[in-house]
């Protein structure tokens, strides 16, 4: 008898059905100013079997807020052209199909358009009731794959974003979206090697980007590993650094200590230099592709412009991912940083689940426990008020080991040792995944929102 692999068991598992509920129940109370979609995307192979849990088919799971109710539950496979005709990322011929992926890792909205994501393809546009409704090209002007981290400037409404190619040069490309969604800027930054280039920086001055030591491997793509990255310890770790108002300018290249970075909270300008936060781990798949994953924990780069240093400091040693801040603070001097303590990967042991809320100016931690056998998922910050920066909550998907189902858990993020303000059980599991948005509905004022 076979067993399966550790990303198709527990609450790694696919769910095999797409549902409409309505009504939830809710333990607490939802506040009543929340009115929008909570979407998160995540893995779930529609065939019930995937190499990696990072190959999985898309499914998008959405809660309905509205006044003070969970109105409804949703899941929707992301039907790409792999989902419905088993398209491939590349032909025997290496030829790319852009359209072609698993569309797993990330679901956004910008102007008005919201987009699942995954780093191999293209972006696929959502209908309100979750349907797809094909991939999304910018007009026939995006001719790369897109990250699944676009970053939007909170003053100018601009989309940043780039794509990655693995087989042939340029393998890193750099694309801004104006505020009404239409690409104005792509431009591919040559002497970058065919890395895993999974997040990037946005500042209000700068774009920063990540080239680690984490290389696509041809040989392992050959022989048909699920994952053909692999850590090159002769390949070195920098830091390109591209100006705003020159994005056809030089991008100018920090060295810093071998590591790898899936995420970035967040980054801004301070004096002469760039401020980074990131979740940094020592090294990654030196010896079992795709498996192996040491301890990630929060980091601060600082960028010295003037003298072209880098200093590196760990912030904290607790094992921690998934990090999110106020997104109306992107690239601005965000105070606070929330992260998710759980086991991020199947191979890793469970951990008692937390939130933890870091303070960057000050340093201090706080921290939200959920209890025994509740798990956590990434926790995106929905405002309370018109203040960046200023009161809000965190939303999270909680899997319950002890009835093998999933709440909705929306906590204080301002007051995480509280109890949840409101729990709101769903009619199924939902399985461990990736990242997710607050949507709030077009037209609502932040400031209506208010605490209850």
């Amino acid at each position: 008898m076979t067993t399966p692999a550790p990303h198709l068991v527990g609450n790694f598992a696919p769910v095999v059905d797409e549902l409409t509920s309505h009504d939830l129940p809710v333990t607490g109370s939802v506040p009543r100013g929340l009115t929008g979609w909570y979407l998160r995307n995540g893995p779930n192979p529609h065939e019930a079997a995937s190499a990696h849990w990072f190959l999985g088919s898309g499914m998008v799971h959405g809660v309905r807020l509205e006044a003070g109710r969970a109105t409804s539950y949703r899941n929707r496979w992301v039907r790409n052209s792999t989902f419905t005709d088993d398209a491939m990322v590349y032909d025997e011929l290496g030829n790319r199909d852009l359209t072609a992926g698993a569309s797993n890792t990330s679901v956004v909205r910008h102007a008005g358009r919201v987009l699942a994501l995954s780093e191999s393809t293209l972006p696929y546009l959502l209908t309100p009731e979750l349907d797809t409704a094909g991939a999304h090209d910018f007009g026939g002007k995006l001719r790369t794959a897109m990250t699944a981290h676009p970053k939007t400037c909170p003053t100018t409404g601009e989309l940043h974003f780039f794509g990655c190619g693995m087989l042939t040069a340029p393998y890193l490309t750099y694309h801004r979206t104006n505020a009404a969604g239409e690409l104005t800027v792509s431009r591919d930054i040559t002497g970058v090697g065919s890395t895993m280039m999974h997040d990037f920086a946005l500042t209000a001055e700068h774009v920063v980007f990540m080239d680690l030591p984490v290389v696509f491997d041809v040989e392992r793509a050959i022989s048909g590993l699920p994952m053909p990255y692999r850590w090159d310890p002769s390949y070195a770790a920098r830091l390109g650094v591209l100006r705003r108002d020159d994005p056809h300018g030089e991008v100018r290249w920090f060295d810093i200590d071998p590591c790898y970075v899936f995420h970035v909270p967040n980054a801004h300008d301070e004096g002469d230099g760039i401020v980074l936060s990131v979740i940094r781990y020592p090294e990654l798949w030196r010896t079992d592709s795709g498996e192996a994953y040491p301890v990630a924990s929060l980091w601060r780069w600082t960028v010295n412009l003037t003298t072209g240093k880098v200093t590196e400091e760990q912030l904290d040693d607790r094992n921690t991912e998934f990090p999110r801040i106020d997104d109306r603070l992107a690239g601005l001097d965000a105070r606070h940083v929330h992260t998710v303590v759980a086991a991020s990967h199947p191979r890793h042991d469970p951990v008692p689940g937390a939130l933890l809320r870091y303070d960057m100016h000050t340093g201090s931690v706080t921290e939200h426990t959920f209890g025994p056998g509740r798990i956590p998922s990434e926790a995106a910050f929905a405002p309370a008020d018109d203040r960046p920066g200023g009161e809000g909550w965190l939303m999270t998907f909680v899997y319950d080991a002890s009835t093998d189902k999933s709440d909705l858990v929306i906590v204080d993020a301002g007051d995480l040792g509280a109890p949840p303000v409101a729990t709101i059980h769903l009619p199924q599991r939902v399985p461990y995944g990736f990242h997710g948005s607050w949507l709030p509905d077009p037209g609502t004022r932040v400031g209506d929102v208010g605490r209850r």
